[in-house]
């Protein structure tokens, strides 16, 4: 029993260490062979600034009925689009400006707006031509030509565009993976034009224009077009990303400084250390001994949840911070459970050490039901929001989980090694 207890408290001072490095604000970086990963803590666009941008939606082709559905697919795509682009938690949402519909895009501490500019624009519809009528192989690709007619092959029936290297020459290409039904519409459209080009159009542009020398069965097929490494990773993630339902413009684009500045941070900072303190006080006045262990594994629960927070990464907004705070509160409501219900045990008479385990064992059922049901509307608010919402709930999910573990087995490994030893003082908790 004490050898068990005692590996458990030196896996606990391990992982505390472990976390210390990581939050401590020189750490280490991650770096394993040629892996390599910077660990830092993400600040969202309230804390450190980025990019405005409004897109106004052309839906003067679109019935009335799919107006909605247009504005939300425009909204999904751009969201992936940026988060291909390494941009954590980016802001999109829909708007009305006077009578048009708008979506509005604010990309945290992003360093290529253009880039970003690019991306979110291109409609990028991908489609598969065939020759209407025998003309050389030798055109033009920069222009539609009139003898080019679309075939039913079309980028809804794409699964997966990936950027790869000709062997030969070592020039970027992408290639492109089709679905069931596209895997047979391109080999009818291979065995129709044999010896004869095949164009892929992206946006109404003539990509490349290869000439069919064999029916293509395996549903796979390869743009080339003497891209640069940049511009095949770029068409790759339009082409993952999806097609725009409705062309968009932009009509706004401003940068976005800091709404809450360094000193206003440094605020936020010590009223929240003040919180802890309070709480801590707190602990020890109403628990004694008990509640100084518990203050211990909250500051233990501190460090691990800011360093999950810089290894996953997760952005941190002024929503995600309330998210943090809030899962302290929780924290200490599971400790509060648990010696109250040893409060219970000892007035019964029951030693201590029955005490801390039967307090533990009953107040488990509460804790994990209360807990389960605040992950629920996490998972929730993550899965129908977008933006600094769903920050909130990554923080709080995060930090109710790590709570669950610090409350349960940290608390409790402490409280019975201090049985194990000379700490009677424990009944002072009563």
């Amino acid at each position: 029993m004490r050898r068990n207890l005692f590996i458990g408290f030196v896996l606990i001072i391990i992982l505390t260490v472990l976390s210390g490095l990581i939050v401590w604000p020189t750490g280490p970086n991650l770096k394993i062979g040629r892996y390599f990963k910077e660990i830092k803590m993400h600040e969202g666009l309230d804390l450190q600034g980025g990019s405005h941008l409004v897109y106004e939606l052309d839906l003067s082709k679109i019935d009335k009925n799919d107006v909605d559905n247009s504005v939300s697919g425009v909204i999904n795509v751009i969201d992936r689009r940026i988060n291909a682009l390494g941009v954590s938690e980016p802001v999109i949402q829909s708007a009305k400006i006077g009578d048009k519909s708008s979506v509005i895009v604010e990309l945290p501490g992003i360093s290529s707006i253009d880039e970003a500019i690019s991306l979110i624009g291109k409609t990028a519809q991908l489609e598969f031509w065939e020759q209407e009528i025998n003309i050389s192989p030798e055109l033009n690709t920069t222009n539609v030509p009139l003898a080019w007619k679309p075939t039913q092959l079309n980028g809804s029936h794409l699964k997966r565009a990936d950027v790869q290297f000709d062997q030969q020459s070592g020039e970027p290409q992408v290639s492109l993976e089709f679905n069931n039904e596209g895997k047979d519409l391109f080999s009818e459209i291979t065995k129709k034009n044999l010896q004869k080009p095949v164009a892929i159009v992206l946006d109404n542009e003539i990509i490349s224009a290869p000439t069919v020398q064999s029916v293509i069965e395996d549903g796979n097929a390869i743009i080339s077009g003497k891209f640069t490494i940049q511009e095949a990773k770029k068409l790759a993630i339009e082409l993952n990303a999806g097609a725009l339902p409705v062309p968009v413009k932009l009509v706004e684009q401003r940068n976005v400084g800091a709404t809450l500045g360094i000193e206003s941070v440094k605020q936020s900072l010590l009223a929240g250390l003040i919180g802890i303190i309070l709480i801590a006080i707190f602990m020890i006045l109403n628990y004694k001994f008990p509640g100084f262990l518990a203050v211990i594994a909250l500051g233990i629960y501190i460090l691990l949840v800011l360093s999950l927070f810089k290894l996953i990464p997760v952005v941190l907004t002024l929503a995600g911070i309330a998210g943090f705070i809030l899962s302290i509160g929780m924290a200490v409501d599971a400790n509060v459970l648990v010696f109250e219900r040893m409060k219970e045990e000892l007035r019964e008479g029951k030693t201590i050490g029955a005490a801390v385990n039967e307090g533990f064992k009953r107040a488990w059922l509460s804790i994990r039901d209360s807990n389960v049901s605040s992950l629920i509307t996490c998972l929730i608010l993550y899965y129908t929001t977008t933006g600094i919402v769903r920050g909130f709930a990554v923080t709080l999910a995060i930090g109710i989980l790590v709570s669950m573990f610090t409350a349960i087995t940290i608390t409790r490994t402490l409280l019975r090694l201090a049985v194990t030893t000379r700490l009677e003082r424990i009944r002072e908790i009563t």
